[in-house]
């Protein structure tokens, strides 16, 4: 297989970043993540409006342009290189996906266009106190009423939920277990009974919130799909989501590299460069090796994801294993590199520190996503 992109999806790299450049450099990020929202709004509208990013894997029919995982897996990689504080993750990826995933054709197609605007911020909240990131730790409950469904539970770890206008919210049916009983709902965020709180996160370019619904009324319409068959499709979905958020984690450990090479060129110590030592060379050259083999699980992971079938799910969780393994590894050995200066808040190596432990939990462990790839294989029961 030839994981190289084609001149259109380097041309929408070279693209991505010429604009990251300008409007998600340090500076910019510094900015973004001490504002209460998280992000530049006028950025975002850019972002949707003329860059058409929002709407990347979004059919043409709804409003995208109806591009592929691999075009997306293009984009999320120099958004982790420039750290973007962006609701882009949140609404391109996890929402969509779900949405995707688990949607009728006619709740696409009222759903999806404003995601694709940029006009409606979406997010995705199924993860809970328990910590667990698959569906069966989805402790929330749907209990029909009438014609209406009623919702109970506390949600966290919410994405961007603070900000979020529409928020897919998972919540299964009483008694039920595992992925057996769960559905997605579309619930507005302004819909009497949700309330939410920003977290506290170590990583500040990128926010997280809890979401509380006490007895939320939702009509079934709400319901994405058949009643408590969304558990495999929610599973799909957070599948196509970690091969984007393992692409970003493959873009940070590549500027972890880069800061880390051009420092050690420029730090002089026993008068000359530490590169010239042949310990800062080694752990330069076991930072690429992480690199380039966790690039190429990513770009297997997109291939197939574009191509569909059952496969995903192995491809997937390997990826994030191998790139969340890569990008913590390279951010460390950046600190390291840089010495005393490292964790300061002058120097950027201790924001993609930051945001290597918050990637690197999200979506599963690597040592989560690890076994599961022993059980796909038969080498774990």
């Amino acid at each position: 297989m030839n994981f190289a992109f084609n001149e259109e999806q380097e041309e929408l790299r070279a693209m991505a970043r010429s604009f990251l450049a300008d409007h998600s450099s340090p500076e910019r990020v510094r900015a973004a993540m001490s504002s209460d929202l998280g992000f530049d709004t006028e950025v975002w509208k850019r972002i949707a409006t003329e860059l058409g990013w929002s709407a990347v894997t979004i059919p043409e029919d709804f409003g995208g342009l109806g591009l592929g995982h691999v075009e997306l897996v293009a984009l999320m990689e120099p958004m982790g290189e420039s750290l973007l504080c962006a609701p882009f993750f949140s609404s391109a990826c996890l929402a969509t996906n779900a949405i995707l995933c688990a949607g009728s054709q006619d709740q696409q197609r009222a759903l999806l266009p404003g995601i694709a605007e940029g006009t409606t911020l979406a997010t995705l909240a199924w993860t809970e106190r328990n910590g667990r990131w698959d569906a069966s730790g989805i402790e929330a409950l749907a209990r029909p009423d009438g014609g209406d469904v009623v919702l109970d539970g506390i949600k966290r770890y919410v994405l961007d939920g603070h900000c979020a206008d529409l928020l897919v919210i998972a919540a299964r049916a009483p008694g039920s277990a595992g992925e057996a009983g769960v559905s997605l709902f579309a619930v507005s965020a302004d819909t009497p009974g949700l309330a939410r709180r920003p977290l506290s996160t170590m990583d500040q370019t990128r926010r997280l919130a809890e979401v509380t619904l006490e007895g939320v009324r939702v009509p079934a319409s709400a319901r994405l799909g058949e009643a408590g068959e969304a558990g495999p499709l929610l599973t799909r979905a957070l599948d196509l989501s970690s091969v984007a958020l393992a692409a970003e984690q493959v873009g940070g450990a590549q500027r972890c590299l880069d800061l880390s090479v051009a420092y050690a060129k420029e730090r002089q110590q026993f008068g000359r460069p530490i590169g010239s030592f042949q310990a800062i060379k080694h752990k330069c050259a076991d930072m690429m090796v992480a690199v380039e083999s966790a690039r190429s699980a990513v770009y297997h992971a997109a291939c197939v994801a574009a191509e569909g079938g059952d496969a995903l799910a192995l491809a997937a969780s390997t990826a994030k294993a191998v790139a969340s393994d890569a990008y913590f590894r390279c951010a460390a050995d950046a600190i390291q590199i840089h010495g005393g200066v490292g964790m300061t808040w002058e120097y950027d190596v201790h924001l993609y520190f930051k945001r290597a432990g918050s990637t690197g939990s999200f979506l599963g462990a690597s040592a989560w996503h690890r076994e599961r790839v022993a059980r796909m294989i038969g080498l774990s029961a």
